[in-house]
C-alpha cells in the first residue's frame, strides 16, 4: 500500500546506526520500528525474525553482514534509518550509508564501552562533516558502569561529548537533561547536565551567549538554530541512553531524532564535485587517478523538491530472483514513476518504473521521492555503486566527492569446481563484488588465476557462502599465488640459428644477442645494433617478438623476466628460407641461452604495509613483522591509543598475516598494502622454486 508523501522536507529525518558488532544496533532498530506502530512484533536477533537482519546468511551468522534499510513515522515526521555491520570486515557497507544520511548515530554497548570501530565511524562521520550522536545502548546490563562510561566517551572524543538524558530509575528509564532544568538521575541531579548542554550549544551564537550571562539561563525551547549550527559544525555530539530489549528510553530518542536532529535543510549537505574541464569523460571521476581533486569545483546540492534531480546510488543489491535493486539518497528535485534520469555521464536516459521504500526485505511502493527520502529503483541494469542521477544532461559532468574506503588486500583464488564454468562463476562474483565496495575481483595474468579480495577472512567467507548457498555455484579455493619475477645479475652473450628443411621452403635465421642487467624496476630494453643488414630490418620485429615471448615465459623458474636489457647485434638470413617465424625461435632461445648465461635469479615482490592497531600491541605487531623477514621503518600514535605502523615485508610472508593480526590485537587490527620493489629471494626459495619449474632446456 503506498505511503502518504510527507508534508516537506523539514518533515524528514534520515540516520545510519553505526558502531561495533553486538552493540546491539539491530535490535535497536527493531525497537524502533515497534514502538512507533510500524511492526507489530519485537523481532529477534537470535530468532532470526528482525526486519534488518533479513538475509538467510545474516540469520544462519546471528549479526549484520549487509547495511538494511527501514523507515518509521513519529510525530509527523518520515526517519529513514539505516542499519549496519558492525565487523570491520563489512566497513564498506557503513561507509556507504555515511553518504545517505544527515546523522551518524554511534551506538555502544554499555558494558563494552568504547571499541575501535565506535572510534574509526566517529571519524568518518567527522570528515564528511556529518552529525553525530552517541547512544549507549544496553543500559540495564548488570556490569555496565554508566558513569564511567560517560567519563570515557569524554575522555576520548572530548567535553564537547554531553549526555542529552540521563538513566533513571536504575536504568528502567530515562530522564530529559535539555528541556529539563532540574530533576533527579542515576547519575544525580539533571541541572549540571542541563547547565552544560546549554552552555556548550550557546557557544557557537554570540547574542545567546550575552543573553545567558545577563539572565544565567536560556530556555531551551529557543535554542533550535544554535543547536543546529553545533551539531553541524562537530561543536555537541550529544549522547543518549537506552535499552533496545527493554526499550527504556527509545520514546525519548525518538522525540529527540524528530525534535533535535536535523532535517535536509539543516545538516551538512555532501560535496559534489564539477569538473571544470571536459564533460562527459568518465575517466575524469575524482580518485579515479586520471586527475587530482583540483580538477573539480565543489557543488552543494539545494534540498528543493522543486529544482532538478541530484541524487546518488549509494548501494547496489542484486538478488537471483528480484534482480538488481539500486538504493537511493535524493539529495535535489523529486523523482517519481515516469521520471527520466541520467546516470552519470551516460548520454541515454532511463524511464523510472516503480519507485519503493525498503521496509527490510520488503518493498513498499511509493508515488515520489523527494530532498531527504531513500528509495530503491529497480531492473535497471545500468545502475551502479556511486552513480550520480540526474535529469539534465548539463549535469554528467557532477560527481559524489570519494568515499575513502580500505583497500581490499586479503586475497583468495578461486575457480570453479567444474571445467568450462570459468565465465558464468566470473558474471555470478563480479555481481557480488558489485554490491560491495571493499570486495574485488581481478585475474592475474601472470599466475593465470581468478583471485577475489575483501578485507579480512570473514569478509570472504561470507561472499564465498552467498556463492554456494544462494546463487548455488561451488567454487575450489586456495592461496593466491605469489607474482615471482626473474632477472640477471651479469652480462651474457649467446646465439642460435634456426634452420628447418623438410622438402620446399625452409625456415632460416640466426640471431646473436647480448643480456645486461638494468637497475630495479628499470623494466625491459630492446636495443638493434645490427650493421650491414646481416639481420634485415623486416625480421627485427619478429626477433623482438621472440624475445618477449621468451620474457613472459620466464627462463628459469617460469616467472616473468624484467630488469633486462637485450641488444641484438649480429644474424645471418637466407634470400630464400628466412621467415619471420624462424627469427622469432632465433630470438626466443638465444635469449633462453643468454639469459642461463647471466647468472640468473628469482625476484620476490616486497610490499609496503601499513598496520593500525591498539598501541598495546606495538610490540607483538613489530616482532612478528621482524619475524617475517620485514622491517618498520615508522610509527605515529594518536590520542584515542591507537598506533600506525609502517614498513615493509616480502609478499610471501604476509599470506596469511590478516588472521595473525586478528590474534594479536583482538580482532581490532586492520593493514593496507601496496607493491613496493622487487628484490632477490633468499637462496632457499630460489632453489625451490627452480626445482618446481623443472624447465625444459631447448637443444
Amino acid at each position: 500500500m503506498p505511503v502518504a508523501a510527507h508534508e516537506s522536507v523539514q518533515a524528514v529525518r534520515t540516520l545510519a546506526l553505526v558502531g561495533p558488532a553486538a552493540s546491539g544496533k539491530t535490535t535497536l532498530a527493531e525497537a524502533l520500528l515497534h514502538h512507533t506502530g510500524a511492526i507489530t512484533t519485537h523481532g529477534s536477533v537470535e530468532r532470526g525474525t528482525t526486519v534488518s537482519d533479513h538475509d538467510q546468511l545474516e540469520v544462519k551468522a546471528q549479526h549484520s553482514l549487509q547495511s538494511s534499510l527501514m523507515h518509521l513515522t513519529h510525530a509527523g515526521c518520515r526517519i529513514h534509518l539505516i542499519d549496519t555491520p558492525g565487523s570491520v570486515d563489512f566497513i564498506g557497507q557503513s561507509l556507504a550509508a555515511l553518504e545517505a544520511v544527515e546523522t551518524a548515530a554511534i551506538v555502544l554497548n554499555a558494558s563494552s564501552g568504547i571499541e575501535p570501530m565506535a572510534q574509526r565511524m566517529l571519524e568518518y562521520a567527522g570528515e564528511r562533516q556529518l552529525d553525530c550522536l552517541i547512544i549507549v545502548n544496553q543500559i540495564d546490563a548488570q556490569d555496565a558502569d554508566l558513569p564511567s562510561l560517560l567519563t570515557d566517551i569524554q575522555q576520548a572524543f572530548g567535553k564537547k561529548c554531553l549526555p542529552l538524558n540521563l538513566p533513571d530509575a536504575g536504568a528502567t528509564k530515562v530522564v530529559d537533561c535539555f528541556y529539563n532544568r532540574e530533576g533527579h538521575s542515576d547519575f544525580g541531579d539533571v541541572a549540571d547536565a542541563h547547565r552544560a548542554l546549554v552552555e556548550q550549544v550557546v557557544e557557537v551564537d554570540g547574542e545567546f551567549v550575552d543573553r545567558y550571562l545577563n539572565e544565567g539561563d536560556v530556555d531551551a525551547s529557543e535554542l533550535h538554530a544554535p543547536l543546529e549550527r553545533a551539531l553541524r559544525e562537530g561543536h555537541l555530539i550529544p549522547v543518549c541512553f537506552v535499552s533496545a530489549r527493554s526499550e527504556a528510553g527509545v520514546a525519548e530518542l525518538l522525540d529527540i531524532i524528530v525534535k533535535l536532529l536535523p532535517n535536509p535543510t539543516e545538516g551538512n549537505p555532501p560535496e559534489f564535485l564539477i569538473d571544470k574541464g571536459s564533460r562527459g569523460n568518465a575517466s575524469s571521476t575524482p580518485g579515479s587517478g586520471s586527475r587530482s581533486e583540483s580538477a573539480f569545483r565543489v557543488m552543494h546540492a539545494q534540498p528543493d523538491p522543486a529544482a532538478h534531480v541530484l541524487a546518488h546510488v549509494f548501494k547496489i543489491s542484486i538478488d537471483p530472483y528480484v534482480g538488481k535493486l539500486a538504493f537511493v539518497r535524493v539529495h535535489q528535485g523529486t523523482i517519481t514513476p515516469g521520471t527520466q534520469l541520467y546516470i552519470g555521464d551516460k548520454r541515454k536516459p532511463f524511464k523510472v518504473g516503480h519507485l519503493f521504500l525498503q521496509q527490510g526485505k520488503n518493498h513498499i511502493e511509493v508515488g515520489s521521492a523527494g530532498p531527504g527520502d531513500i528509495c530503491t529503483i529497480g531492473k535497471i541494469d545500468d545502475l551502479h555503486f556511486d552513480a550520480v542521477l540526474h535529469d539534465a544532461p548539463e549535469d554528467d559532468n557532477i560527481h559524489l566527492k570519494p568515499l575513502p574506503f580500505p583497500v581490499a588486500v586479503h586475497g583468495i583464488a578461486i575457480e570453479p569446481k567444474r571445467r568450462g564454468d570459468e565465465q558464468r562463476m566470473w558474471e555470478i562474483v563480479a555481481k557480488l563484488v558489485s554490491e560491495d565496495p571493499c570486495l574485488r575481483i581481478e585475474h592475474l595474468p601472470i599466475t593465470n588465476e581468478t583471485v577475489v579480495y575483501g578485507l579480512g577472512e570473514l569478509h570472504l567467507r561470507a561472499l564465498l557462502e552467498r556463492l554456494r548457498d544462494v546463487h548455488k555455484f561451488d567454487v575450489a579455493t586456495r592461496p593466491p599465488r605469489i607474482a615471482y619475477r626473474e632477472s640477471i645479475t651479469a652480462p651474457a652473450a649467446a646465439q642460435y640459428r634456426h634452420k628447418k628443411q623438410s622438402g620446399g621452403a625452409g625456415q632460416f635465421g640466426e640471431v646473436h644477442l647480448r643480456v645486461e642487467p638494468l637497475p630495479r624496476g628499470a623494466g625491459f630494453e630492446f636495443v638493434d645494433q645490427v650493421k650491414g643488414g646481416t639481420i634485415p630490418g623486416q625480421f627485427m620485429p619478429a626477433v623482438e617478438k621472440g624475445v618477449r615471448e621468451a620474457l613472459a615465459e620466464g627462463v628459469i623458474a617460469g616467472f616473468p623476466v624484467q630488469d633486462v636489457r637485450v641488444i641484438v647485434h649480429e644474424g645471418k638470413h637466407h634470400p630464400v628460407d628466412s621467415k619471420e617465424i624462424a627469427f622469432v625461435t632465433a630470438g626466443k632461445r638465444a635469449f633462453q641461452s643468454a639469459i642461463r648465461e647471466a647468472k640468473p635469479v628469482v625476484l620476490e615482490p616486497v610490499a609496503r604495509i601499513q598496520i593500525t592497531a591498539p598501541e598495546s600491541a606495538m610490540g607483538a605487531i613489530t616482532g612478528d613483522l621482524s619475524s617475517r623477514r620485514g622491517m618498520v621503518s615508522g610509527t605515529d600514535s594518536d590520542r584515542l591509543g591507537q598506533v600506525t605502523i609502517t614498513g615493509q615485508a616480502p609478499m610471501a610472508e604476509l599470506a596469511d598475516y590478516q588472521s595473525r593480526l586478528n590474534a594479536m590485537t583482538s580482532g581490532q587490527g586492520r593493514y593496507a598494502l601496496a607493491l613496493a620493489h622487487y628484490e632477490v629471494a633468499p637462496p632457499a626459495v630460489q632453489q625451490q622454486l627452480t626445482r618446481e619449474h623443472q624447465a625444459p632446456v631447448d637443444d
